[in-house]
């Protein structure tokens, strides 16, 4: 990728964007490879991407595959650098982004909207020529980082923030991104693949197989279950999966622990009279046949101390600051416990809105409140939250580790399994119609790349419709990602089970994924794709109620 046309710094939340000017040593015709403003430098180094990503073993005989990395250096703070490129871009292109945490049902191909601020990549379809085109970083950047778009160029922002505020450099150089850029590779659900993978070269995956399993979450919701209740959803998964030799997971989600959800830890035992030996619950799940899984919140504490962080409370429990050394031990030591207790998988939920004080659509381009920042200023928001989650990992290398709520582009290789989507619903299908299929739709090429993806729970309970939820199930069985299923004894009949049968043991299986997997036939023009290539043809799914969709529900 060439360099940019323009640079622009922000030094704090409050300061004016001031244009960076071009010069210094080893500086081109074009407008040269360092800028600087306002004590800030910004270096453009192709050599320096092609270090960066070809420091994984697996890459070293592969030169020229690094992009272009963006530092940058401060002799006290910063809070944003800008990137200019001016390339028309064609007027009806179609614009596709990414998301920062979990998507809301809401990614999809747009018109060019030039304030619409695109996660990490962007991908643009020239619906006259055919053409698809497009850029993005790598996986592991220093700063989190958006996109927008217009007629007459791009713009790269680099958000280096600290929280709420400036990070102090100190002099450091900061590789905030390695860029990219992404050619036509046939189509744009081609292209799209190929972008990603270009992103995540640097990343390995375990082999962990297929990840199919129960989840109590959308019958229990967190309330008025005990470990007799988790038993029987754990012989009810293998009771589905029917002797099949890859065996199922049953997860323990919210309602175990006395905090739980509402105030967080510690997380030492489970709740008295209901959950008294995690160790037997989970020794009783292995005795059944599955594997058995845990769900946890790991920033957010009932117990005070003085790694809270600054501001952060939701009025029960308290947000941890990981950047005191406390916190990192804190959760590590949880997770060690889990392990320990038996459990083989662990899913840890909650940590971006316990770090930034929001969900994934509200933090838009601000992320969150301006004022406050955490402990150690020194290091941008992104990295704090790329070491959290290096150290989640390295506590639990041989666990199964499933990320919610977590940062996609941060935790590529750093989970096992991650939630690309917000939660399904066993309440109301719109839910698991405008958040599991758009999320499945848009993501499904992050899948084996960053992560296995884990578009959420297909329920099977009272208040929804079965033919409705059994079209989801399907589909997400025959793309071979993740699949947990969420069974309420009370909606048990022999033709739930016949298909949750044939779901689980597709899934555990490997899904379509020997006949080329799935792919969305209509992603262009529509957030959930109702016709899709799969293994055996193409298929064609209604997702809606008689009445269509219906937005009143959030």
């Amino acid at each position: 990728m060439r360099e940019p046309n323009q640079v622009f710094v922000q030094v704090s939340p409050t300061s004016a964007l001031q244009p960076a000017a071009a010069g210094g040593a080893g500086s081109s015709a074009v407008g040269g490879d360092r800028w600087t403003a306002a004590g800030v430098e910004v270096r453009w180094s192709t050599a320096a991407g092609a270090q960066i990503s070809a420091s994984s073993p697996q890459l070293a005989s592969q030169p020229n595959i690094g992009g272009s990395a963006v530092l940058v250096s401060a002799a006290g703070g910063v809070s944003r650098v800008a990137l200019r490129w001016d390339e028309p871009v064609p007027a009806k292109a179609l614009i596709l982004g990414d998301a920062w945490e979990r998507s809301y049902g809401d990614l999809q191909w747009r018109h060019l909207q030039p304030d619409r601020f695109l996660p990490w990549y962007w991908l643009g379809h020239d619906e006259k020529t055919g053409n698809t085109f497009g850029a993005g970083v790598d996986v592991h950047p220093g700063a989190f980082c958006s996109w927008t778009v217009d007629q007459t160029g791009f713009t790269l922002w680099l958000d280096l923030r600290n929280g709420g505020g400036p990070t102090q450099l100190a002099g450091r150089e900061l590789t905030a991104a390695v860029v990219r850029t992404f050619e036509d590779a046939g189509t744009p659900w081609l292209t799209l693949h190929a972008a990603v993978e270009a992103m995540s070269r640097r990343v390995t995956l375990k082999d962990i197989g297929p990840i199919v399993g129960a989840n109590n979450w959308y019958y229990a919701y967190g309330e008025g279950f005990d470990n007799k209740a988790v038993l029987q959803d754990a012989a009810t998964v293998v009771e589905l999966a029917d002797g099949h030799p890859v065996k199922p997971f049953s997860v323990v989600d919210d309602g175990w622990n006395p905090g739980g959800n509402a105030s967080g830890g510690p997380w030492e035992s489970g709740i008295s009279g209901l959950f008294d030996d995690m160790a037997g619950t989970a020794a009783a799940i292995k005795e059944i046949g599955a594997r058995p899984g845990l769900w946890f919140r790991p920033l957010l504490s009932r117990e005070q101390g003085p790694w809270g962080r600054t501001g952060q409370s939701d009025g029960f429990g308290r947000s941890l600051d990981p950047t005191h050394p406390e916190v990192i031990d804190l959760v590590t030591a949880d997770l060690r416990r889990f392990k320990d207790w038996g459990f083989e998988l662990v899913k840890h939920d909650f940590s971006s809105y316990d770090l930034f004080g929001r969900f994934g659509p509200a933090m838009g381009a601000h992320l969150t409140n301006a004022g406050w920042q955490f402990h150690d200023t020194s290091r941008t928001t992104a990295e704090i939250v790329l070491d959290l989650y290096r150290a989640l990992r390295a506590a639990t290398d041989d666990v199964v580790l499933i990320g919610c709520n977590t940062v996609g582009h941060l935790a590529a290789g750093l989970v096992d399994v991650q939630r690309t989507g917000d939660d399904t619903s066993g309440r109301d299908w719109e839910r698991t119609r405008k958040m599991g299929i758009n999320s499945l739709a848009f993501r499904l090429p992050q899948h084996n790349r960053f992560f296995t993806v884990d578009a959420d729970c297909v329920p099977c309970t009272p208040q929804t419709p079965w033919e409705l939820n059994r079209q989801f199930l399907e589909l997400v069985a025959r793309s071979g990602t993740a699949l947990f299923v969420s069974v309420d004894p009370a909606a048990r009949t022999a033709q739930t089970d016949r298909d949750l049968g044939d779901g689980i043991r597709l899934a555990l299986s490997g899904g379509n994924a020997a006949e080329g997997g799935i792919e969305p036939l209509d992603w262009l023009v529509t957030t959930t794709p109702v016709d899709w290539r799969t293994g055996t043809g193409t298929a064609r799914y209604a997702w809606s109620r008689p009445w269509g969709a219906d937005p009143a529900v959030d």
